[in-house]
């Protein structure tokens, strides 16, 4: 019974954040995506660095929440940009889920910056399908500061970046589930449209992208 309870609780501190919640409204992840980027690079001994961002091939910037007694869960929405030759694209929505075991207790809210390094990751967020870090694509804790070497070779499709609140310990995005939220990318682009043809730039950016656009045409 205690473990039913417990998993329950997990399920009702999550449930409002897990990508079935398509229905968010969009333009809100957009504008926490500019202030998550801009918290991130506004320190720059723990910022990601302009060289990584500059040969990044797409950006995710997400809000998780991450949540457990005894079983542990994880839920957030954000939003993906590509690079194309002519910028970067709109934004895909995303949603995050995903659930483990161990000895952990509290709660968190996560902001995540990840760095797309490879056309093969970009190519995973434009397929709609359920994505898994660190089985579908390496994922692994991305170089920071000023001082982070030039011109190395990625050691991962992805990089994480994260900034927390609360008190949960250990994060990490391994075996996170990352989903395509169809019916927030139609409400916001005001018809049905495809992840992968809004990441190739094949579709115009709402008006509302265009400060999250113009913040990373910087790098």
């Amino acid at each position: 019974m205690k473990s039913i309870f417990c998993a329950a609780l997990v399920f009702a501190l999550v449930a409002p954040f897990l990508p079935t919640v398509a229905f968010a409204d969009m333009q809100d992840d957009v504008n926490q995506a500019v202030t998550i980027f801009q918290r991130f690079q506004d320190i720059p001994e723990q910022s990601v660095p302009r060289s990584v961002l500059k040969d990044a091939r797409g950006i995710a910037i997400l809000t998780v929440l991450k949540a457990g007694f005894i079983f542990s869960g994880r839920g957030g929405h954000g939003v993906v940009v590509a690079r194309t030759r002519k910028g970067w694209s709109g934004p895909s929505a995303i949603g995050t889920g995903g659930a483990g075991f161990g000895l952990q207790i509290g709660a968190q809210v996560t902001e995540f910056v990840m760095i797309l390094n490879t056309a093969e990751a970009v190519n995973a967020f434009s397929r709609e399908g359920n994505i898994q870090l660190g089985t579908d694509l390496s994922v692994a804790a991305g170089p920071v500061g000023r001082t982070a070497a030039v011109g190395i070779t990625p050691m991962a499709a992805v990089y994480t970046y994260s900034r927390s609140q609360g008190i949960f310990a250990g994060i990490s995005l391994e075996g996170t589930v990352v989903v395509t939220r169809k019916d927030a990318n139609a409400a916001y682009y005001g018809r049905s449209v495809v992840a992968g043809d809004i990441l190739a730039g094949k579709i115009k950016p709402p008006a509302g992208a265009r400060r999250l656009v113009q913040v990373l045409s910087r790098y």
